[in-house]
């Protein structure tokens, strides 16, 4: 695909997207995070409810268990079902946007205002500053 536009002001304004982009991708991480520490929780509260009964606490296990153990986070939702709303009402979509902002705007290139960062930093002909692998 041919650069439909590589100015500085269309390369820093494409640039933003994506920068805003990786910003999405971090805060998926830490929802998939999230996911994880919440269900190991839940497990480790369940692990919590066996030992009480074990050790004679049936009454207070009984009520961990039948208001916690399996509770949702969010209404109707288990965490997963939070990340996979997230991933197909937001990240997607945001992913797509970016996708089409690049195509339209740089004829697809990715990380343009890197690339010029990288070339105008770099110490030509020295190693470990080539251009390219």
């Amino acid at each position: 695909m041919a650069r439909v536009s590589d100015d500085d002001d269309t390369v820093d304004a494409v640039g933003k997207v994506t920068e805003a982009l990786e910003y999405v991708e971090r805060a998926r991480g830490h929802l998939y995070t999230f996911h994880q520490l919440i269900g190991r929780a839940d497990l480790v509260l369940g692990e919590a409810c066996d030992d009480l009964r074990k050790a004679g606490h049936d009454t207070v296990a009984d009520r961990l268990e039948t208001d916690m153990v399996g509770h949702n986070v969010l209404q109707g939702r288990w965490t997963f079902q939070v990340v996979e709303e997230f991933d197909d009402t937001y990240w997607s979509r945001f992913r797509d946007h970016d996708r089409q902002v690049r195509e339209e705007l740089l004829g697809g290139a990715r990380h343009l205002h890197e690339d010029r960062m990288k070339e105008r930093r770099r110490t030509h002909g020295r190693k470990g500053h080539e251009a390219r692998p």
